[in-house]
């Protein structure tokens, strides 16, 4: 089913997304085409189908989440162009293929992260992808700008930085990673949710528990596959993470510990589903691709 779920979704949000590529100015030509090169190049589309499968989840219309499934897959490849760059984790490799820095230079993927950083907003304040709602519209930019900012994605790469070379606790590896990873995750649940328009509280506090879970599972399995698969599957360099000395789940807690921490929170992820019924089943098959996943 998730195959098939994901495909779907996959190709809306890029049919979506292909539109915001149109350079409108000649000269934009190379920034536009680094920018598209940084988003189209492959990727598992997991924070869009996120979008989607909550808006689902409350029976919301799949038309009014396409700005938000845009906007979580923008910031997403922004942090990925930056977290490459020689300044940050210095890789040559992101889904198979030459990293930005590497296709272009330098200074085009710091001006391409920038861009697309600024058109995930845009993509989010349209009305056109979002509800019409304007009050609802600038409750789901501020949850972005929240979960992206110094307070969750950019604020765990800080951590994650002054964290390499040392001995972090798992509870600090844990507030690391549900900085650096989980926050968008989460916002990618949340904002799907208030774009069905049809999120109570009790709906959204369900949810928030399912995406901490997953978000945290998607870290672990990550760490574990830096370990146990090869730079070809992985699409980025395998290994990276224990050659630079970054704490990792399978360094702290053991291999077979980390995997069995993947498996458990997958459960709490399905256990705050327990009072969604039928219309929540793709976000269940997420939360367990999410820790059998290979790549």
């Amino acid at each position: 089913m998730i195959g098939e779920y994901q495909q779907r979704c996959a190709a809306r949000v890029d049919a979506a997304l292909a539109e915001l590529f149109e350079p409108p100015r000649p000269e934009l030509a190379r920034l536009y085409q680094a920018m598209r090169y940084s988003v189209v190049n492959g990727g598992k589309r997991v924070r869009p189908l996120l979008v989607y499968a909550a808006c689902e989840a409350l029976e919301g219309d799949l038309a009014q989440a396409d700005g938000a499934a845009c906007a979580v897959e923008l910031i997403h490849a922004y942090s990925l162009v930056h977290d490459d760059l020689p300044a940050m984790d210095d890789d040559d490799l992101r889904r198979g293929q030459p990293t930005t820095h590497k296709a272009f230079d330098e200074a085009c993927a710091i001006l391409a992260g920038d861009a697309l950083q600024a058109l995930a907003f845009e993509a989010l304040a349209d009305a056109r992808r979002n509800p019409r709602d304007a009050d609802l519209r600038l409750s789901m930019v501020l949850g972005l700008a929240r979960a992206a900012g110094a307070a969750g994605m950019v604020g765990g790469q800080a951590i994650d930085l002054e964290s390499v070379g040392k001995q972090i606790d798992q509870q600090a590896l844990k507030t690391m990673h549900r900085h650096k990873t989980g926050a968008l995750i989460e916002a990618s649940v949340h904002l799907g949710a208030l774009a069905s328009g049809n999120a109570d509280d009790t709906a959204l506090r369900s949810l928030q528990h399912y995406a901490r879970a997953i978000g945290l599972a998607f870290q672990v399995q990550d760490d574990i596959l830096d370990v146990e698969s090869d730079t070809a599957t992985l699409g980025k360099t395998q290994g990276k993470d224990e050659a630079n000395h970054k704490p990792t789940y399978p360094a702290l807690l053991g291999l077979d510990a980390a995997k069995a921490y993947a498996l458990e929170l997958r459960d709490q992820a399905l256990h705050a589903l327990r009072l969604f019924g039928d219309s929540a089943e793709p976000l269940r098959e997420l939360a367990r691709y999410i820790v059998e996943r290979r790549h």
